[in-house]
């Protein structure tokens, strides 16, 4: 997890809410109580906030031709990695290993979040997130959602609007 400043401890705040509000984007935050035996973190935040899992998105990973890259995609499918790949302009992609991955945002898996991360690194948000007016990622820790508007998320990390998403 990344570490916090004093502010950030004081506040109780991510990186990734303390990034929001640092931009005056509007946001919602969203906290459960996390299962660690529960299967899929994300259809996990998507129940327990009582959402549609086509409205919650997963970030994750990837190895792009030697580059990581993060794919947003509904928790309702999978990553299309070719796809991934194609929207980055690269060749092949396989998903980061996750101490990698870790090492990289400062967050841990399963709570790793678009926003805020320790390096910013290329991001893909999936198109079907332009369906919505709000959708919900990861705030950074395990049982911490934000919602906000698909809008403000591709434009705070600079994403490319892609169908990097599938069923």
């Amino acid at each position: 997890m990344a570490k916090k400043s004093k502010k950030q401890q004081q506040s109780g705040g991510t990186p990734a809410t303390v990034a929001l509000a640092a931009a005056g984007v509007p946001f919602t935050v969203h906290a459960y109580d996390h299962d660690p035996s529960h299967p899929s973190y994300g259809e996990e935040a998507a129940e327990a906030m009582g959402v549609s899992p086509d409205r919650v998105f997963k970030t994750l990973v990837a190895d792009v031709d030697g580059a990581l890259t993060v794919a947003v995609v509904p928790v309702a499918g999978q990553l299309d990695l070719k796809a991934l790949a194609a929207a980055v302009g690269g060749k092949r992609a396989a998903m980061a290993d996750p101490a990698l991955a870790e090492r990289t945002t400062g967050y841990v898996r399963g709570g790793i979040s678009p926003l805020g991360q320790r390096k910013r690194l290329p991001t893909v948000l999936d198109e079907s997130a332009t369906l919505h007016g709000t959708i919900c990622v990861s705030a950074g820790r395990r049982g911490l959602e934000v919602e906000l508007a698909p809008d403000d998320l591709t434009e705070l990390t600079s994403a490319t609007l892609a169908p990097i998403g599938r069923a």
